[in-house]
């Protein structure tokens, strides 16, 4: 039986999109379902939304041929500043401790990242994706059931409609239902609190700092973006989080510029603002037959470290590596040995930053005095020792560990 397509992305959003061009640009056949119109997507108004880029992940979307058309629109961070309340003790993470990576102009060292905003991301996502002639777009269409056989796969959408493919890669979200087809389970809990998302402009311009403030409820990120603003993402009690979104626009700037503070002069939130609640997910297999999970269908954490985004990231380059590579060999791309290298290659990164941010978030979001003492300690060690501090730093512009050739700066 001839496949329709070779690879089927179940979700058309910022890393379904991701892996589509990835593999339709390396010379595969690929189909993207996805709820949402892309019509509607490119004519959509600023939202509030960002994304924190880290260096690798600029790498990748460079080698995809995204980076190009957003470029502009993508403002560096230069340096973080992680402060504990109104401690006096803080970390400072600067790019130019990292020196410069070859190619680069030695007087502009690479920066630890970049914000961008989502309306803007998911626009050239689109543009790139329409450009591919391998790429099918199929919106706004949902998939309703999978069968897998050793074999292939075939996709029945809901209209429908049925798709014959090599491999299936879940981009469905946290709640993926072709995960729970799949009957695989995951590990969840939700947090007490819930993420506030704004954008605020400033009087002054923030040289390219972003700021991580820890306040009991929550860490309060100051995210620097293009044109004097700055994204917020305000972690604050769940129960508490409504009623603050419902406040008037006077009230709201109050209580935004009471944890803001003036060190940018006055601030005036801008455009939208919105509210998610905040949980934990990792679904306890990666695959299944004929069955791939990336980004939030395989894993969901804390924004602490601004570090969601890329992990997806990274998910989509190492499987789009594993699937060219396996194509230009004249392998199944589907087959049981290529997944799980896939599920090997990510599962153990995918752990170690859901503890890790787990970890900050419960260290962070209290304030008993002893606990406190201690975690001001550390910053203050951290800070005082550069090798370790450029270390955290390397992990945070996502340059270490097994890297996919996308994310080193490769072609696929």
């Amino acid at each position: 039986m001839r496949d329709d397509v070779e690879l089927l992305i179940a979700g058309g959003g910022l890393t379904g999109l991701l892996l589509a061009i990835a593999c339709a640009g390396a010379g595969l056949s690929v189909a993207v379902i996805d709820r949402e119109d892309p019509a509607a997507m490119m004519e959509a108004e600023f939202d509030g939304r960002s994304s924190a880029i880290a260096y690798g992940s600029r790498l990748v979307l460079d080698g995809i041929g995204v980076w190009p058309d957003i470029a502009a629109e993508a403002e560096p961070i230069r340096e973080i500043r992680v402060a504990d309340g109104d401690s006096p003790w803080f970390l400072h993470y600067d790019h130019r401790e990292l020196g410069h990576d070859p190619g680069r102009d030695p007087r502009d060292p690479a920066p630890l990242g970049y914000i961008v905003e989502n309306r803007l991301l998911r626009r050239a996502l689109y543009r790139r994706a329409r450009a591919l002639p391998m790429l099918r777009l199929l919106a706004p269409r949902t998939v309703a059931a999978m069968t897998a056989s050793p074999t292939g796969a075939v996709a029945t959408l809901a209209d429908g409609t049925r798709l014959r493919a090599r491999l299936v890669a879940a981009a469905d979200g946290k709640g993926s239902p072709l995960r729970r087809a799949a009957g695989i389970r995951a590990i969840e809990w939700r947090y007490r609190q819930a993420a506030i998302v704004a954008t605020v402009r400033h009087a002054r311009p923030h040289g390219g700092i972003a700021v991580e403030h820890f306040l009991p409820a929550g860490p309060f990120a100051i995210l620097p973006m293009t044109g004097d603003r700055s994204s917020i993402v305000w972690t604050e009690e769940a129960a508490l989080a409504p009623r603050l979104l419902a406040l008037p626009e006077a009230e709201f700037a109050a209580e935004l510029a009471a944890r803001f503070g003036g060190f940018l002069g006055t601030v005036e939130p801008i455009g939208p603002r919105s509210s998610y609640p905040l949980g934990l997910m990792q679904a306890e297999r990666f695959v299944a037959r004929r069955l791939a999970l990336v980004g939030e269908a395989a894993h969901v954490i804390h924004p602490i470290a601004g570090q969601g985004l890329n992990i997806g990231v990274r998910d989509i380059a190492a499987l789009a590596e594993l699937i060219i590579d396996a194509r230009r060999r004249g392998l199944d791309i589907g087959e049981d040995a290529l997944l799980d290298r896939y599920q090997r290659w990510r599962r153990s990164d995918a752990f170690l930053l859901a503890a890790v941010t787990d970890g900050l978030n419960r260290l962070f979001s209290n304030d008993i005095g002893p606990v406190r003492a201690l975690r001001d300690l550390g910053l203050a060690a951290v800070d005082r020792l550069p090798p370790l501090k450029r270390v955290f730093m390397r992990h945070a512009m996502g340059l270490v560990g097994e890297r996919p050739r996308l994310a080193r700066g490769e072609k696929l």
